[in-house]
């Protein structure tokens, strides 16, 4: 365990938070691939060591350039990993360009995600391309590299997912039709890169017409109730866990960013307050629970794993629900961190940061730390704190393209040629 250095100002603690919690992809990435592992502890049937994940790489790719724009580790060290990562995934398993969600760290071959799920992974293909731009963007000294990752870009089918009733389809193995329980992508739900980097393809595009016509035709899309005061513009019922809104926007910079149906900077402030009235509310009576102890999303349970939200609240809080909320409400936020890290550090602080999750009311703290959470800690700190992977991904044509044709307006999109 590591030690826990108390009494901290606020800027200081928040680079110790961000810095520790980095080296899970600094320090424990797979040496071979390069790919972030998908969990450090406490797997459910693979092997922790060889099952990479392409989502948490895609996010962790992120975390490492904020290490290098930090200077936590030398520039050359995360560009010959970027390097190594790149070589990797030009001869891993793909589904007409589509990753899958899981990959053999050491082969490149598909690993199943449960049983049948043996092919493209669209979602996680989407986050892993914005940590793919966001270092294309970066990474401007070596052109060869940013050609690599274009190319990497430019093979993905995106509209090989699209079903002929026009859902655009979570899951494919372009091998066998679309099976009897196929999930649709529709929202609101962390999938929106989905649609902004499949319209602003230039290569495999979706139509628009898919991202009003099906993600948005949805009974859990629009929202608008009141909760303790607090109107909330999308998604279900209470906002859903808090991955649902911190997902889509570790590149995607939401500030300004509008469409037919909401105020995106405005829902993302609203998701985390939602969560936060709820805990502070503890109609459940939970140990713990208060201005300085919310955050309910997915992560690590006393029971296995589990999407925790105010509809589905056992007592479980997860670090990254409140860091991953820095960006939009940083008042409320920054009371958690030090609590979390002075009060509870002894327990949930170790030398790559805070575990995946505890749960005060059972006495329980995760041995685990997972890719998907680790790496919107990191990134979240740093968009509070510079806007720096909101700049760097936001800036890219595919973007921008995507965005544009969607009908998105926001103050950081220009003219596409």
């Amino acid at each position: 365990m590591a030690r826990v250095t108390r009494g901290l100002d606020d800027a200081a603690l928040r680079d110790r938070v961000a810095e520790a919690t980095a080296r899970y992809f600094l320090d424990w990435s797979h040496p071979v691939s390069g790919m972030a592992r998908e969990r450090s502890a406490g797997a459910f049937g693979y092997d922790v060591e060889e099952t990479v994940t392409t989502g948490g790489t895609g996010f962790g790719i992120l975390a490492q350039i904020v290490a290098a724009e930090r200077g936590w580790r030398p520039r050359r060290e995360i560009l010959d990993r970027m390097e190594r990562l790149v070589g990797f995934l030009e001869t891993a398993d793909r589904f007409d360009g589509v990753f899958p969600h899981f990959l053999h760290g050491t082969t490149g071959h598909v690993l199943p995600f449960m049983r049948g799920d043996d092919g493209g992974d669209l979602v996680e293909t989407a986050f892993l391309m914005t940590g793919l731009l966001g270092a294309a963007a970066y990474f401007t000294e070596t052109p060869e590299l940013v050609s690599r990752i274009e190319t990497i870009f430019d093979a993905v089918n995106w509209a090989s997912h699209v079903r002929e009733d026009g859902a655009v389809m979570w899951h494919r193995h372009p091998d066998r039709p679309w099976p009897e329980k196929a999930l649709p992508i529709r929202g609101w739900n962390e999938c929106l890169p989905v649609f902004v980097l499949g319209a602003g393809s230039r290569t495999h595009p979706i139509p628009a017409s898919v991202y009003h016509e099906s993600w948005a035709k949805t009974q859990t899309f629009l929202n608008g109730r009141d909760y303790g005061g607090i109107t909330l513009p999308l998604g279900p019922d209470w906002g859903g866990p808090l991955f649902l809104s911190q997902y889509p926007f570790l590149g995607i910079d939401p500030r300004g960013l509008c469409d037919a149906y909401a105020d995106y900077g405005a829902h993302t402030r609203a998701h985390a307050l939602v969560n936060r009235h709820h805990c502070l509310k503890n109609p459940h009576g939970w140990k713990g629970y208060g201005p300085q102890c919310w955050g309910l999303t997915a992560s690590d349970t006393p029971g296995g794993y589990a999407a925790h939200s105010p509809t589905n609240d056992t007592g479980t809080i997860t670090p990254t629900a409140i860091l991953g909320s820095f960006p939009y409400a940083p008042e409320e936020a920054m009371p958690v961190l030090r609590h979390l890290h002075d009060d509870l550090g002894e327990r949930i602080w170790g030398d790559a940061g805070f575990f995946d999750a505890f749960n005060l009311t059972e006495d329980w703290v995760a041995e685990s730390r997972l890719a998907i959470d680790q790496a919107p800690i990191v990134v979240g700190l740093e968009n509070h704190r510079s806007g720096l992977l909101w700049r760097l991904v936001s800036g890219r044509t595919e973007v921008q393209r995507g965005l544009q044709t969607l009908g998105f307006t926001a103050p950081y999109l220009q003219p596409i040629a």
